[in-house]
């Protein structure tokens, strides 16, 4: 099946920053698959995925959230956590108008994911089902007391001060050509401001504990070897999800990135079997 691949724009409804967008046409889809990326990354790390998605039948959807990638705005900083669910809203809503007949997956990977789990807690959007992928709903040990509680200070003072990452690119993927290809990559940002550290802690204490108020089914995915969000965090996530069809599948020896492990086909493969389960039509 040929695919197209298209790039746009889509504006913020909150302040006008233009966000860049990627999508993934084949000549017939059923379905959508709307991708949200992670922290310091952005929606060209997907290329493999959505083409892989598209494929089979799958419309599919990106963007560069604030910050990130080749959208606008302040490198890996937001003032409100909330900034990047009304970013996901616009980028919905545009998903929404352009293929009104077609069920929505709305699927997020790492920060994406916490996102991705806020939204459907707090803004209930349409959409048929959702997907989670080693989503940040718990602090690995890299993130220490000390340095939380120096984010939060920090940001009261010196809100866009920047803050190295101390996450271990090894810990993402065991194919070393995309732990190099992730270092090699302009649009990949290794560092944060204090206001979006402390925010993302905010909402990762959060949204966690809300996932009994999401009202779609969700399939829930963690590499059981992550370093960087614990897998411990998605357990408890799904233990409070109540939506019948909403599952939780873990992957032994997977690291944080499972969509660019060397068994990525197993975990796209177990996405359609459960979209199929749920009746994603």
């Amino acid at each position: 099946m040929t695919t197209r691949r298209v790039e746009s724009h889509l504006q913020s409804e909150r302040d006008g920053l233009r966000l860049f967008r990627r999508s993934w046409l084949p000549e017939s889809g059923d379905r959508v698959l709307a991708l949200v990326h992670g922290f310091a990354e952005h929606s060209g790390r997907y290329e493999h995925v959505a083409r892989w998605f598209a494929e089979r039948g799958y419309v599919v959807h990106a963007y560069d959230h604030r910050g990130h990638g080749r959208s606008e705005g302040t490198r890996t900083h937001v003032d409100q956590f909330e900034e990047y669910l009304d970013d996901l809203g616009c980028f919905h809503a545009a998903i929404r108008a352009e293929h009104p007949d077609l069920p929505i997956l709305l699927t997020g990977h790492s920060m994406g994911g916490l996102i991705v789990a806020a939204f459907l807690a707090d803004r209930r959007p349409e959409v048929a089902a959702a997907v989670t992928s080693g989503a940040a709903l718990e602090l690995g040990p890299d993130v220490t007391a000390t340095r939380l509680r120096f984010a939060r200070v920090l940001r009261r003072v010196v809100p866009r001060f920047r803050m190295k990452s101390t996450l271990d690119p090894a810990g993402l993927s065991r194919d070393e050509d995309v732990v190099s290809a992730y270092l090699a990559d302009p649009y990949v940002y290794r560092s944060l401001t204090a206001s979006l550290g402390a925010e993302l802690l905010g909402a990762v204490a959060a949204t966690g504990v809300r996932a009994f108020e999401i009202q779609v089914p969700v399939l829930v995915l963690h590499g059981e070897e992550d370093p960087m969000c614990p897998v411990s965090g998605s357990r408890a996530f799904h233990e409070g999800l109540h939506v019948a069809g909403s599952r939780l599948r873990t992957y032994a020896g997977l690291r944080h990135e499972i969509f660019n492990e060397p068994e990525q086909e197993r975990v796209f493969e177990d996405i359609v079997r459960w979209t199929e389960e749920v009746s994603l039509r």
